[in-house]
């Protein structure tokens, strides 16, 4: 099978992820094990702590999982879902991340547990996912799909690698689905991609493509908490964080954030978990 051409905002989230400069500030900031939207019980709760309740709600939804399921984690990060999910169900999990600098994280944390034979960590993109059709029982991504140029052929490789019957559960950074056109643009920019996607887009593109909705929840809270906590944290140790990946990376990430937190504030962005069931 040709590989596809990837996007351009894939080639670009590789390059980005890849950096020493970005390695250095997830690791440390944005909670290590989870780098993921978390889900807050206080304003100050630890980042890693409510990143890692998003793994376990994710995982409490999922029905039917099982040591026998195979699972796919798209844009898996450092691993810490893939580790969560063997450990606790003991089935086997595929790791597939574009980033090779947190795939070489992700296998040595592999290597320290005693689930690593149940990951297997795959380089590639969520644009061509590297596996035979009706491969999965379960497809599992988190804050991931909003970095594709083209989400509609990350659905329809989502649905060509689930078995019928299968559940793709995922979370995403979006914008409201009633968001003025253009106020998201320094966003856009940041991250250089030309659009977001929506609970309507999701709903709508996963209806035509034969899944049903499982459940659907947004917590745009959630995401502005999460947001403002890594701010804060970010600011806090700030001379710690700029001798690891410099002033430059460290002051546009703070006005990064802030842009975000100031989306959710004015309702333009939206985040939740979104859970489809691929009809037999």
């Amino acid at each position: 099978m040709t590989p596809k051409t990837r996007s351009q905002a894939v080639e670009t989230a590789e390059e980005y992820y890849d950096s020493s400069e970005a390695d250095a500030f997830y690791l440390n900031v944005w909670g290590g094990e989870d780098i993921h939207i978390g889900l807050y019980e206080g304003p100050n709760d630890d980042i890693a702590v409510a990143s890692r309740r998003t793994v376990a709600t994710m995982a409490e939804q999922l029905t039917g999982l099982t040591a026998e399921s195979r699972v796919i984690d798209l844009g898996s990060g450092y691993g810490g879902a893939a580790r969560y999910l063997a450990a606790n169900v003991g089935c086997h999990v595929d790791c597939l991340n574009l980033s090779q600098t947190q795939n070489e994280l992700n296998r040595t944390k592999n290597q320290e547990t005693d689930v690593t034979g149940l990951i297997d960590v795959i380089h590639g993109s969520f644009e061509d996912i590297p596996a035979p059709d009706a491969s999965y029982d379960v497809v599992w991504s988190q804050d991931a799909i909003l970095h594709s140029g083209d989400r509609l052929r990350v659905l329809d490789e989502i649905k060509r690698v689930l078995k019928p019957g299968g559940q793709v559960i995922f979370t995403d950074p979006m914008q409201a689905d009633n968001c003025p056109d253009g106020v998201l643009q320094p966003i856009l920019d940041r991250i250089h991609l030309e659009t977001l996607g929506s609970f309507g887009f999701y709903r709508s593109e996963f209806g035509a493509r034969g899944f049903e909705e499982v459940t659907v929840s947004p917590m745009l809270d959630q995401l502005r908490t999460h947001y403002t906590r890594v701010g804060e944290d970010l600011q806090s140790r700030y001379d710690d964080i700029v001798d690891l990946s410099g002033g430059a990376y460290v002051d546009n990430m703070l006005r990064g954030l802030q842009h975000w937190v100031s989306g959710a504030d004015k309702g333009h962005l939206a985040w939740g978990i979104l859970h489809f069931r691929k009809k037999g």
